[in-house]
């Protein structure tokens, strides 16, 4: 206990250097180039200050060097970096000393000590933010353009040829995990941007475990609520959209195998849309803020979404300036009506619900009836009918329906006129015959209606089927 104890105050003394480090920074500058450019005369009447600024300058670099050695204990920085800013940091604490006394009789090569003072500050301060923001940050603004400063997944021509990991998965690690976990720093001593790291783990042991994809460390803090301290990224980062997520989870799930092509992994009928967008560059179906509800609601309880995520069931914040909810059940092994069941208590706070690829049955939207607050919600390739679809005209809130691969037909969703707010119906491959589309656009005047149809690559191993487009 007394060892845990020592650890963490050694910890906390070292996390004080970002706060300490600037203190002796601007002191040491001020005093430098105060006596680096005033004439005699003046700089006779100021001497003594510039002498008492180079002295606390000087403590305050000691004080530096000792924080910043206790944070490089961590191990969570580059070796070689925190080397180089380690000495350069001594370098300034002791030509500050020498310059305080040189100063104070008034030596004849006191100038010659400032000058090389400012430039070791300058060195030093450029080797630190290297090692805060990577060693590229500086140059980065000059040498690259901003279309180049964000990586970006370029289509994948042939997906089906691709490596899984080279070509996928390492550009998405590459974009959301590397400032933190690549080559220049690395928290709780986890690096991710080569494959015999990724594999070492952390400093609490391995983070993946394709037998316990829940379970291993890498997707479970993914998938954790923004507001829990252990989500990752960290909530003030730029979050990982849900289809990266799938795209991880894929790869986990099927090995985490870093030389297999996407052609040699089984491919669940829910990344195959994921895949294609890759191969097309095109959009895969985002979920826009539009359906989000402008009032305020408050937070759902931890506890309640920790007994949701145990089933297996994803849950995602919105966006991080609400507490309003996302659920998935795209990892769900086993669905019953009971894991619709323990949704109804954030009802309030649930307002986007995907579905697809379920066997949901048409009783199991009664639950759905009582989640008032949904405004997307996606049935597609279920079996619901349209005797499912009446459970659902009460959900005054709904804004988007997907029921593309059902067998709902015009008199099912005739039951839904009134909801009022319904903007955006996907029905490509229903029970809606090419006869009865003009009809539907009759009944709901205000909603765009998709109808399918769209020509897109094949991807290898998809079946394809021969059908009359409608409209």
């Amino acid at each position: 206990m007394a060892t845990l104890l020592m650890i963490d105050f050694v910890q906390l003394i070292g996390r004080l250097h970002p706060l300490l480090v600037h203190l002796p920074i601007g002191i040491l500058l001020f005093a430098a180039l105060l006596r680096l450019f005033l004439k005699q005369a003046k700089l006779d009447s100021i001497n003594n200050a510039i002498t008492i600024a180079l002295f606390w300058g000087t403590i305050g670099a000691i004080g530096s060097v000792i924080t910043g050695y206790l944070l490089s204990q961590s191990g969570e920085y580059d070796e070689s970096l925190v080397s180089s800013h380690q000495w350069f940091g001594i370098s300034v604490a002791i030509v500050s000393g020498l310059g305080y006394f040189l100063n104070k009789k008034q030596h004849a090569h006191t100038k010659l000590f400032m000058a090389l003072l400012v430039v070791l500050i300058f060195i030093t301060g450029h080797l630190g933010g290297s090692l805060t923001h990577g060693s590229d940050y500086l140059t980065e603004v000059a040498l690259t353009s901003p279309k180049e400063k964000i990586v970006t997944q370029k289509p994948i021509p042939n997906i089906e040829e691709a490596i899984l990991y080279t070509d996928i998965i390492k550009p998405i690690l590459q974009a959301n995990c590397y400032d933190c976990h690549g080559p220049n720093k690395q928290k709780a001593k986890l690096r991710l941007d080569l494959p015999d790291y990724i594999l070492k783990g952390s400093k609490d042991g391995k983070i993946i475990d394709p037998k316990h994809v829940e379970e291993c460390a890498f997707i479970k803090r993914l998938f954790l609520p923004l507001d829990n301290k252990d989500h990752m990224p960290p909530k003030e980062k730029p979050q990982l959209s849900k289809h990266d997520l799938e795209l991880l989870k894929w790869w986990v799930s099927s090995g985490a195998d870093f030389s297999q092509k996407v052609n040699e992994i089984n491919q669940p009928a829910s990344i195959k849309p994921v895949l294609l967008a890759l191969q097309t560059g095109a959009k895969v179906e985002k979920e826009e803020t539009t359906f989000i509800p402008s009032a305020p609601v408050s937070q759902a309880d931890p506890r309640l979404l920790n007994e949701i995520q145990s089933n297996g069931i994803a849950v995602f914040p919105v966006s991080q300036s609400t507490n309003y909810l996302s659920v998935n059940f795209l990892a769900v092994d086993t669905f019953s009506s009971k894991s619709l069941s323990i949704l109804t208590p954030i009802s309030k706070q649930l307002i986007w619900l995907k579905l697809s690829n379920t066997p949901i049955a048409d009783a199991d939207l009664k639950i759905i009836s009582g989640l008032s607050a949904l405004t997307r919600l996606s049935l597609d390739r279920t079996s619901i009918s349209d005797a499912g679809l009446a459970y659902l005209k009460n959900n005054n809130s709904l804004e988007y329906l997907n029921l593309v691969g059902t067998k709902v037909t015009v008199s099912g969703l005739k039951q839904l006129t009134s909801l009022k707010n319904l903007k955006q119906i996907y029905l490509f491959q229903s029970g809606i015959s090419p006869d009865q589309w003009k009809e539907l656009k009759i009944i709901f005047p205000n909603a765009y209606l998709d109808s399918g149809g769209y020509k897109v690559p094949t991807i290898k191993g998809d079946t394809t089927e021969k059908k009359t487009a409608i409209e």
